[in-house]
């Protein structure tokens, strides 16, 4: 679930931060799916960061 928040809110904040600096659709996109895999990744470690603390 934190990888799956961690994307849409990667995307969501890239796109709104391409629009307050005047960027295209274009920009927008491409700046949603840079933001959106960095936070997918950073979810992905904090996951497993999370279950190896708790498990072990």
């Amino acid at each position: 679930m934190i990888v799956l928040a961690g994307a849409i809110t990667g995307a969501i904040l890239g796109a709104l931060i391409a629009y307050r600096r005047k960027g295209s659709r274009w920009d927008m996109a491409h700046y949603g799916a840079i933001y959106g895999l960095a936070f997918t990744l950073l979810g992905l470690f904090a996951t497993i960061f999370m279950h190896r603390a708790l498990v072990l």
